[in-house]
């Protein structure tokens, strides 16, 4: 592993080396992203030049097992991006569910909040209200909706014919 990181280059180093759990541990969510992207992108890029290499020295080898040994350093990059990636996505997940944890208890602190609250109206029915718009069920409107609604009639009309003709 020493010898692959040293044969990176000085941008790829320093993005591996951003990928360590020191340094991912002083990120926030979106630095944390941004981070993703970036290691992804080269770990795509390490991959791809693999394959392209490997599928290159398959003609030359003369079979897919002959031509791999000679395209190890190319295997190594890729999977060192790879490790980079697998713990900056580790470390994502546990900031992204930290903070919808805290988003959630928030949200659940001003829904309380607000339930305490006596109505602006004083009917104190336990009713919400809202200044929104009527609820209407937009399902009946949706193109899935009417084919399926039309679907049923022809089956029904088919069905009626078929005990008509009898």
């Amino acid at each position: 592993m020493n010898a692959v990181l040293k044969s990176l280059s000085e941008d790829e180093y320093v993005l591996i080396r951003k990928t360590k759990k020191k340094q991912l541990a002083e990120l926030d969510e979106e630095r944390l992203i941004k981070l993703h992207t970036r290691v992804r992108r080269a770990r795509d890029k390490h991959v791809t030049n693999y394959r392209q290499a490997g599928a290159a020295k398959v003609a030359k080898k003369g079979g897919r097992g002959a031509a791999r040994p000679a395209n190890k350093h190319n295997a190594a990059k890729a999977e060192a991006f790879e490790a980079a990636l697998a713990r900056v996505s580790r470390q994502l997940g546990a900031v992204a569910k930290r903070s919808a944890a805290e988003l959630k208890d928030a949200r659940l602190a001003a829904a309380a909040g607000n339930s305490a609250k006596p109505s602006s109206a004083g009917k104190g029915q336990g009713k919400v209200i809202s200044a929104g718009k009527d609820r209407v069920d937009a399902t009946r409107k949706s193109s899935g909706r009417k084919k399926y609604e039309a679907s049923s009639k022809a089956a029904g009309k088919r069905r009626q014919a078929k005990k008509d003709n009898r």
